[in-house]
């Protein structure tokens, strides 16, 4: 691993990159300089697996619907994961209310000032916490994300993997040692800005950037090679096929439960094969062996669906029928067409409702 450690080195690094931040980095976000803890938390967890641009409109919503801790802890679970619907990993979304119950029962609506104490909420890790931490509290605690790192193997010629539990650690005292520790959030919002917007994963702007004259990474032709990933994601293959089954003006759903992906959102009946499958299999299959007494029609079969996802792919069909009396299916709720928007669906499921929506 070649880490260039001289002092002259880091302190033009550091230097120069708080220049760079109070002169020339004019990346706006609504949650910059933000000094309430709330608001911290809740873009850096939105903004945890989804990008900037998308997360905007998310966080405004947020604010706009829950301005306060307490109002979010008191908020409809439906109504918040409609809120967060399209956004993905929604554990995060699950992690958010239970985070902000805690601490209105907890700590009587008072966000936490500390870093172990703030590190202890669910769905809050280091990065997090130190984000929390320096921005709201002026602690002197370094994040390290995805800009930070890949910033810090570029200019010192980190080589260690970041996924690896020694890269992590390695990346986490190289940041600790770098912070300002007069001025932490300052640092941390400078250093992450600059990953952002000049030195990019794919197209860094090395051409004008203020540490090219001692980035390690450039002067050894190494700018794509770094930072060093020793991991691949495998992803798992899935086939969701749904059964849409209308009466009347209306039609089943239920909320997903366990530990899968899109827990606490909804969905249609729920077929999942271990490959392909026909229409005309689905509909033979035991499952629906209680519609065979049922007269029903089938008012449109889709072609094979596909989202993926970090960890797995997802393909499936979507058959619409209608049936012309009620049936009983375990766990299912027969919901009113005109309410079916105020409840959260996966993407996957949206993404066909937008082709085709059901009608009366």
């Amino acid at each position: 691993m070649q880490i260039v450690e001289d002092n002259y080195n880091s302190s033009f690094f550091h230097d120069q990159l708080i220049y760079w931040h109070i002169h020339n980095n004019h990346r706006q976000m609504p949650w910059k300089a933000e000094t309430d803890p709330y608001r911290i938390w809740l873009s850096e967890i939105i903004l945890q697996q989804t990008r900037v641009e998308q997360g905007l409109a998310y966080y405004e919503r947020f604010i706009n619907n829950y301005p306060t801790i307490l109002s979010l802890a008191n908020a409809n679970d439906t109504d918040v994961f409609k809120l967060w619907e399209g956004l993905g990993y929604y554990s995060r979304c699950k992690n958010l209310l239970s985070t902000a119950r805690q601490i209105a029962t907890e700590y009587a609506g008072i966000f936490p000032a500390t870093y172990d104490t703030i590190l202890k909420l669910k769905g809050v890790g280091p990065y997090t916490a130190a984000a929390i931490s320096s921005f709201a509290y002026n602690l002197p605690h370094a994040v390290v994300d995805g800009n930070v790192t890949r910033v810090l193997a570029r200019y010192f010629g980190m080589d260690v993997a970041i996924d690896s539990t020694a890269g992590k650690q390695v990346f986490l005292e190289k940041a600790q040692r770098l912070l300002n520790k007069e001025a932490p959030g300052k640092y941390n919002q400078a250093i992450m800005d600059f990953g952002a917007t000049v030195c990019k994963p794919q197209v860094p702007l090395c051409e004008e950037c203020f540490l090219q004259t001692n980035c390690s990474a450039l002067l050894t032709n190494q700018v794509q090679l770094l930072p060093v990933k020793s991991k691949k994601n495998i992803r798992r293959n899935r086939w969701l096929n749904y059964i849409i089954i209308q009466f009347g003006e209306g039609v089943y759903i239920r909320k997903r439960q366990g530990k899968d992906i899109w827990q606490n959102l909804y969905e249609f009946l729920l077929l999942e094969s271990e490959h392909a499958v026909s229409a005309e299999e689905l509909l033979d299959l035991d499952i629906l062996a209680y519609l065979k007494a049922e007269k029903f029609t089938i008012l449109h079969s889709s072609e094979v669906r596909k989202q993926v996802l970090t960890h797995q792919l997802v393909n499936g069909l979507f058959i619409h029928l209608m049936v012309y009396s009620p049936i009983y299916i375990p766990g299912y709720e027969w919901i009113d067409l005109k309410k079916l928007d105020r409840f959260p669906f996966p993407r996957f499921i949206n993404s066909f409702l937008d082709i085709y929506p059901l009608k009366p």
